[in-house]
């Protein structure tokens, strides 16, 4: 005890945590509860702030003008044009962002625990390659064009469902699937939607269509839609608080399958139906943004490295530092080249390859954090 007690000074003192968790403690008030409302303070402040940025600037008086307004219902002053810029292009993408990034750093929780590997993230199961090779064929053979303009993303949608189904189905097969089986079960399938969707494009001979697949796998936040992020909403949030309720078995699923036997506690269910859960809210992800990396990988370490590995503490954290972390990524996005637009994809990848190699150097890279 004595050593655990002074290994927990080191890592407190190498973090420089500060003494408000400790405050916080003494009003009767849990750390990750306290952090938490911080953390949330912070992110509708952050959406605020960066409405008012962008290749305009627009005062913060004027958004909330337009903002009150929508909500109010009532006539505004304002030109039709700053409305529509507000209203509905830089809002609605800034609360997706919120939403996507949130999801994908829960996602990224579960699933590291799911399969047991540090190394995994939502997309590990074969969803990026199902998504994108539904993507393929509605870009590049228009299938889907029933559902309307949003058809890349249904189409997209169901290619990542089915490519998580076909994972369970083969991790099952000649015995219960365990985290090993499904590893191996989402490395194959992603090589057989990866080979699919190279084969379609090597004999489409469609340069503009090879580009919009190019664009929409770079992840953007651009097509963001009210009518759309009501139902993400729905979707990611029933998600992460089923998580919430579940963090007891996420802490068991860290410690493997034999010893949770001895517990009394067979993972074998819990493992279906958790990446069930995660396969659906990856895919409304996806039909919302298209591919974004490394947030569902990246951000649940970070976490784990201040506030250990009790998935209390974690999820509802995570998913706040996530959604913070893609607001300012997408204002970035927008402005780090004059009139043009970077695909958020691509600034992520670019943050997010260095801090990967930073944690894969950390000689105590894994799951370890404080309690």
């Amino acid at each position: 005890m004595e050593e655990i007690r002074e290994y927990s000074c080191e890592r407190r003192e190498k973090f420089k945590i500060v003494d408000i968790p400790h405050k916080m403690q003494r009003m009767g008030m849990p750390v990750h509860v306290g952090i938490s409302i911080l953390l949330l303070l912070m992110v509708l402040l952050s959406i605020v702030i960066a409405v008012t940025i962008g290749s305009t600037y627009i005062d913060a008086d004027v958004v909330y003008e337009v903002i009150m307004a929508e909500i109010l219902h009532k006539t505004t002053e304002i030109s039709t044009a700053i409305h529509d810029v507000v209203w509905h292009i830089r809002l609605p993408r800034l609360v997706l962002a919120v939403v996507v990034g949130g999801g994908l750093s829960v996602c990224g929780i579960v699933m590291q625990a799911v399969v047991q590997n540090p190394l995994a993230d939502p997309y590990i199961l074969g969803v990026s390659s199902g998504a994108s090779f539904g993507a393929t064929l509605a870009i590049l053979l228009g299938v889907g064009l029933a559902f309307g303009s949003g058809y890349v993303g249904v189409i997209a949608f169901g290619g990542a469902f089915i490519a998580s189904l076909l994972v369970m189905v083969i991790a099952n097969v000649g015995g219960r699937a365990n985290s090993v089986k499904l590893l191996l079960s989402g490395t194959a399938i992603n090589a057989v939607f990866s080979a699919f969707s190279s084969f379609l494009v090597f004999f489409a001979n469609d340069r503009e269509g090879i580009k919009n697949i190019t664009f929409w796998l770079m992840g953007s936040l651009a097509g963001a839609k009210w009518s759309d992020i009501v139902v993400i909403y729905v979707v990611v949030l029933s998600g992460v608080f089923f998580f919430l309720s579940q963090y007891r078995t996420l802490n068991m699923m860290l410690v493997g399958d034999e010893t949770s036997i001895t517990l009394g506690t067979d993972l074998h269910k819990y493992r279906h139906i958790y990446m069930m859960v995660v396969a659906l809210m990856i895919g409304f992800i996806v039909y919302a943004s298209g591919m974004i990396g490394f947030i569902g990988l990246i951000i649940p370490h970070f976490m784990r490295i201040l506030f250990g590995t009790d998935h209390k503490k974690l999820i509802l954290v995570s998913f706040l530092i996530g959604g913070l972390f893609l607001i300012w990524a997408d204002v970035l996005s927008r402005i780090i080249i004059p009139h043009t637009e970077l695909p958020i994809g691509i600034l992520i990848s670019m943050v997010g390859a260095p801090c990967f190699i930073y944690l894969l150097v950390r000689k105590s890279y894994g799951f370890g954090g404080r309690n």
